[in-house]
């Protein structure tokens, strides 16, 4: 069974607000996919669904074509790793790795070496790890349960950059030896975006963007070079992050028209790709139209 996901016409509301609305989406399966979002913006209750934690108000999920909700076929295939992790029934390290065999495919010797790699003792009880340690766990589980669709939420929280950079290495190894579907919710864009294939945008409840990360990387470029030259290029664009440093500047613009990108080559100017973050930035600004 091909693990294809699909939102149809989902609407999910809490009370009387509409944490989505009107949800369309189609995630082939075997990529890693980005979810970005402002605070608020729905990522959690789009991932809750998928994982069936959460019932849709009204439209359908459905993953290799099957219901996921009361599924528990489906369900068993699927990891939702939150950040933190739910460990509050463990009592150690150990335990919470020993409760991960519920899952069919847990590889608990691959979750000892990555505890190992972690520097996680295995019998210091979960409650006395710090915040970056409980996620490090957390990031292990999810790791080790090699379901077919694997989402992470937020689960860098705590860690630090050294964690995060091993973490990311390894998700990435484990994707390349056993290909499945990972979803990757974060709010540290440019430090994930060189291992994403496709990216989602969620703003205020609806799918804003879904697009592959070349096509928002050609939505816009970065220009540097000479400030003068940099200024001269950009006049007149729609300018989203400018950085300087000495004589140097490097300006990013959401279009690059041909006239433009001659104009800049013209200068001796370097022409890059448009930053992930600072797109998304600009694509989910309040005060832009239709945003």
């Amino acid at each position: 069974m091909s693990f294809t996901a699909s939102l149809r016409d989902v609407t999910l509301k809490y009370k009387d607000t509409d944490a989505l609305a009107d949800v369309n989406l189609e995630l082939e399966a075997g990529k890693i996919y980005g979810l970005l979002g402002r605070n608020g913006a729905g990522k959690t209750s789009l991932l809750s669904l998928l994982a069936a934690f959460r019932k849709p108000t009204s439209g359908e999920i459905l993953i290799g074509g099957e219901p996921v909700w009361e599924n528990a076929a489906v369900v068993s295939r699927v990891a939702l790793i939150r950040e933190g992790g739910d460990f509050d029934d463990a009592d150690t390290v150990k335990a919470a790795i020993d409760t991960g065999q519920i899952r069919p495919g847990f590889d608990t010797e691959y979750a000892l070496k990555l505890a190992e790699r972690f520097e996680l003792p295995l019998k210091k009880k979960v409650r006395e790890l710090s915040r970056g340690k409980r996620s490090a766990l957390a990031a292990v589980c999810g790791l080790a349960a090699r379901a077919e669709l694997t989402m992470f939420d937020e689960v860098h929280l705590g860690m630090d950059a050294p964690t995060r950079d091993a973490f990311y290495k390894e998700l990435l190894a484990e994707y390349m030896d056993r290909p499945h579907t990972v979803i990757l919710s974060t709010h540290l864009i440019d430090e994930v975006a060189n291992y994403l294939e496709e990216v989602i945008i969620v703003d205020r409840g609806r799918i804003l963007r879904h697009e592959e990360l070349e096509v928002f990387q050609g939505m816009g470029a970065t220009l540097t070079g000479p400030a003068a030259a940099v200024d001269a290029v950009a006049a007149g664009l729609e300018v989203l992050a400018e950085q300087q440093l000495g004589g140097t500047k490097a300006a990013t613009v959401a279009a690059l028209d041909p006239g433009a990108r001659e104009r800049a080559a013209a200068s001796g100017l370097e022409i890059g790709p448009v930053g992930l973050q600072d797109l998304f930035i600009h694509l989910t600004e309040p005060t832009r139209k239709g945003a």
